[in-house]
Formats: C-alpha cells, structure tokens, sequence
C-alpha cells in the first residue's frame, strides 16, 4: 500500500479515533499522542490493512486498547488532566445552557463503569452501528444493547437528579 492509498483509507476518522482517546485520557495531549501511536501501528502493518473488513472498527479497536493500556501502566499517575468543558467567549443564555447540558452529560459519562462509557461513547457520539461496536469490543450485540440501555438510564436518571436539586 502506497502512502497516498493509506492516508485515503485512514485519514477520514481520525477525528473519530481523538475522540475515543480524549474521551478515555481526559487529555488532549494524551489523546493526541495515542492518535500518533495508532497511525504509527497502521502506517507498519499498511500491508494488512485491506484484508480487514472495517479498517474504521479495526483502527477504534486498537485505539481503545492503546488508551488502556495508557492508563493501566506505571506512567498513568503521571498523565496531565486538562479540563476544556468550558470556552471563554460569550454566547447567548440559549447556548450556554446547551453546552452546561452537553458537559453534564460528558462528566456524568466519566462516572460510568468503563464497558458502559465507551460503548455509549461509540454508539451515541461516534454514531456506530451495534454490529461494528460488538466486532470491536468482541461482544453480542444483545450484551452491547443492554449495556447502552443501562448506560442511557444511568445518565438519564442523573440528569433528572440534578435539575431536580435533590427534591423528590
């Protein structure tokens, strides 16, 4: 495989596969370093890469194993969080509560089990299909639904929590 052929093939989700990242590391440094480190894999294995049936879920795949791995090691405790919910800049009232529901939702995500997190993750923000989601992290697709409806319920119910401020 040429290297024009190869950025063809994987270059249309790289955003997708930061995404991931940020979303497992917390850090944009972090996540942008795993991005690297996964092209770096594919670019070494470009040869194989056509014999897989979706590079997309094959390259997600390896991204979510690399951020693991990541946070598993010794140098995990190290890594810098960086916080950017928020941007500086001034919006109307509409769209600040847009983006404060928007970050709830993020910092109600980080509270879930970590199976939970990445498939909502995959499904609801990468906007996967249940049969990719299921070939990458090697589960049924009924284990993946019932996984994403807990997920779902959990964030829901948290949301109801807090704009109810504690009062039943």
């Amino acid at each position: 495989m040429k290297q024009k052929d190869f950025v063809a093939t994987v270059l249309p989700f790289k955003d997708k596969l930061y995404r991931l990242a940020k979303r497992l590391l917390v850090s944009s440094d972090e996540a942008e370093d795993a991005v690297q480190e996964v092209y770096l894999k594919l670019w070494k294995g470009r040869e194989v890469i056509h014999k897989y049936k979706s590079p997309e879920a094959f390259a997600m795949t390896m991204t979510k194993n690399y951020c693991l791995d990541r946070l598993k090691s010794k140098q995990a405790s190290n890594l810098k969080i960086v916080h950017s919910n928020y941007q500086n800049h001034e919006n109307l009232d509409k769209q600040i509560d847009i983006n404060d529901g928007v970050s709830l939702v993020f910092k109600i995500m980080e509270t879930l089990p970590e199976k939970q997190r990445i498939i909502l993750q995959l499904r609801d923000v990468e906007a996967f299909e249940y049969s990719e989601i299921s070939e990458m992290l090697d589960m049924s697709e009924t284990a993946i639904r019932v996984a994403l409806s807990r997920a779902r319920k959990t964030v829901r119910d948290q949301i109801i929590k807090k704009h109810k401020y504690g009062i039943s």
